[in-house]
């Protein structure tokens, strides 16, 4: 399965954003993009001014960074957007997006990053609806029941976030049930919903063109 190896600490610098890539290293003092708030590489100080095409492609960028998403199954989410019923493009690419099992994870606070929710579910620690999954790219529905695996409950990451459930501030679209370890998906999320600051209609227009 294809996937981003190199440094994503770059990623965040290059979008002038934080992706929360790193987890909770993004909440401290060592954040790359506290350190050095410019684009990385030796002109990233000193870039010309943007142009529209510039400004649409570092959305779409955006977007496609902060879900860990490569860029053909990116084109491919959009084609399934542009397709929905009743929907605004830009609106349906989100919802989509904040659809897959590995996000809807990061959500429910299991994971402290979505590169961490990813490998959760790809070692098999997430199920749906009683089953496994394990395909991080996977799209819920609302009704499904997302947790962790029975046999996974001990391990580190998924105490912690039990210990830490009444703490964590859970998605409106989601329902974290009694035991910690497990929501319902209560609706798929609306726009208003969606906390992820980017500007669909330009990805919409990038892909217009």
């Amino acid at each position: 399965m294809a996937r981003y190896t190199g440094p994503v600490c770059r990623l965040c610098r290059r979008e002038g954003l934080k992706l929360y890539l790193k987890g909770d290293r993004c909440y401290t003092e060592k954040c790359a993009i506290d350190r050095r708030p410019y684009p990385p590489g030796e002109h990233g100080v000193g870039r010309r001014k943007a142009s529209e095409y510039a400004l649409q492609l570092r959305e779409k960028q955006k977007l496609r960074r902060t879900y860990g998403v490569l860029e053909k199954q990116f084109a491919r989410y959009f084609d399934m957007a542009v397709r929905a019923r009743g929907m605004i493009t830009g609106e349906a690419l989100l919802q989509i997006l904040e659809s897959r099992l590995d996000n809807v994870v990061y959500r429910l606070g299991f994971a402290s990053s979505r590169p961490e929710a990813r490998q959760m579910v790809m070692h098999g620690h997430i199920e749906v609806n009683g089953r496994k999954v394990d395909i991080p790219s996977y799209l819920v529905k609302a009704g499904d029941v997302v947790g962790v695996r029975e046999k996974s409950r001990e391990l580190v990451p998924f105490r912690k976030a039990l210990e830490t459930a009444g703490d964590r501030t859970i998605p409106e679209w989601l329902s974290l049930h009694e035991d910690g370890l497990t929501a319902t998906i209560v609706s798929l999320p609306s726009r208003e919903q969606i906390d992820v600051p980017v500007q669909e209609h330009m990805v919409v227009e990038l892909y217009s063109r």
